[in-house]
């Protein structure tokens, strides 16, 4: 299997990720993209609200929820990183303002200031010294259809080869 059959397994939306930071809320929130840490006077520059429909290469229609969160990595004077709390604080503040669906695809937009804006999508949250750590990894581009027969493959193979009580061998 190579990279891009792989499912994104660092996928996750909005919900889990408050839920994750309300029982950290005093811990300093660090997001990591490409091999390194944001720097510790990163600022959430915009939060946007976006509802989709399209068309995929295989003429399917398509509809998703998504919401965008803009990261400046930048250091400020001698700022530390942001509380989780902070974090889910300005998250609450833009929901009095945009609709916000816990359920909606979280993309992340980061860049220092220089370098382009990148897309990534994020982990859930780990705690680990002193700090809640939210892996970002790029965002692919994908095939929806492939990614449904691959997803419907995945499910055959899991069904298949469960063990049960009848049988516990993987069919051909």
């Amino acid at each position: 299997m190579n990279q891009t059959d792989k499912p994104l397994p660092r996928d996750i939306s909005l919900g889990p990720l408050l839920d994750t930071l309300t029982d950290a809320s005093s811990l300093p929130l660090v997001f990591h993209y490409d091999g390194r840490p944001v720097r510790a006077g990163y600022h959430v520059t915009e939060v946007k609200a976006g509802q989709f429909a399209a068309l995929d290469c295989g003429a399917n229609p398509e509809a998703w929820s998504e919401i965008f969160i803009q990261l400046w990595d930048i250091e400020e004077d001698d700022r530390t990183h942001m509380p989780a709390g902070k974090f889910a604080a300005i998250i609450r503040k833009v929901s009095e303002h945009v609709r916000l669906d816990g359920s909606a695809k979280l993309t992340f937009e980061v860049s220092d200031g220089v370098q382009p804006m990148q897309l990534y999508c994020a982990a859930l949250p780990v705690q680990r010294a002193g700090a809640l750590h939210v892996e970002l990894e790029p965002r692919a581009a994908s095939c929806k259809p492939r990614d449904r027969w691959l997803a419907e493959q995945q499910q055959k193979t899991s069904a298949c080869c469960a063990p049960s009580s009848a049988n516990s061998a993987c069919c051909g």
